[in-house]
Formats: C-alpha cells, sequence, structure tokens
C-alpha cells in the first residue's frame, strides 16, 4: 500500500459513486479532487443513451473545480469504480481514468505546473493504487504540442 493515503478523499469517490446515472453499463464511477486551499469537487458519471454523450466522475469533478475558478489548483484526485448493486462497498475491483479523463487530468496538471495524484481505489479500500498524471499519460498531447504546430505553420506562410 502506497503511504499517506487520502482516506477522506476516497471516501467522497465512494460516497459520490453511489449517486452515479449508469442505466446502461450498470457500472459507477465516483470521482473528488482536492485542490491548494482544501476544496473538495465531486463527480459521478451520468450515461445516456447515446453513448458518446456520457460524462466521465473525473470530468464532472473537474468541472466543477473549473466552474469555482479551481481547475488549477487540483492537486489530487480519487477515482472509485465498480458494477452498481446493493453490496457496491463490498467490491475489490480497482479502476482508473480513461484516456479522455486521463488527458484532461493532464491539462488541469500543465494548467497549474503541479503532477496531479491520482488515486485510485476499489469500493472496498482494499485495493489502492497511486498514480501521476505525468506518468498515467506518458507521451502525451498538450499545448506544448500546439504551439510547436501553430509556429511551424506561421513560418510556412512566411
Amino acid at each position: 500500500m502506497p503511504e499517506n493515503i487520502p482516506l477522506e478523499l476516497i471516501k467522497a469517490a465512494i460516497e459520490v459513486a453511489r449517486h452515479a446515472y449508469a442505466p446502461y453499463s450498470h457500472f459507477a464511477v465516483g470521482a473528488a479532487a482536492v485542490t491548494t486551499d482544501g476544496s473538495l469537487y465531486t463527480g459521478a458519471n451520468m450515461e445516456n443513451a447515446s453513448y458518446g454523450l456520457t460524462v466521465c466522475a473525473e470530468i464532472g469533478a473537474l468541472q466543477a473545480a473549473c466552474s469555482a475558478g479551481k481547475l488549477a489548483d487540483i492537486v489530487k484526485i480519487a477515482v472509485v469504480g465498480s458494477p452498481q448493486s446493493e453490496n457496491f462497498t463490498t467490491q475489490s475491483q480497482l479502476i482508473t481514468p480513461c484516456g479522455r479523463c486521463r488527458q484532461l487530468i493532464l491539462e488541469s496538471a500543465k494548467l497549474g505546473q503541479r503532477d496531479i495524484e491520482i488515486w485510485c481505489a476499489s469500493p472496498n479500500m482494499t485495493s489502492i493504487a497511486l498514480h501521476h498524471s505525468s506518468t498515467l499519460l506518458p507521451h502525451s498531447f498538450s499545448a506544448d504540442d500546439l504551439a510547436i504546430a501553430d509556429k511551424t505553420w506561421l513560418d510556412s506562410q512566411r
């Protein structure tokens, strides 16, 4: 087990996962992000009939922080997910954010100039893993790449 586990953050992700709207996959996910000032922002996945428009729990937490003007201040995010059931909190499955969520977590990390801790936990908290935004999405595409593209395009116009 990693040291200094943010148990309250993980518990907040577990609690919000109970509010997931997942009538199609029946897979509930909760996310909780904490900022430099200790503010907590949560999100639960929200599905819909046109699967591509589903909103992930991590996106909900990031959006809540963004709406409060705190996107650059996120230092940690916890992610918990498992099949929906009455015994959700007995599940031992560990999940990690999907690719889209990894990209958006990385954007927040770049904005705040920090390596965000990503705590992935099972609902029963028997499995907990620590990742960082820089390693969970290696070889990422970021605003730095767009700056290179802009410079290349500008140079070609001269």
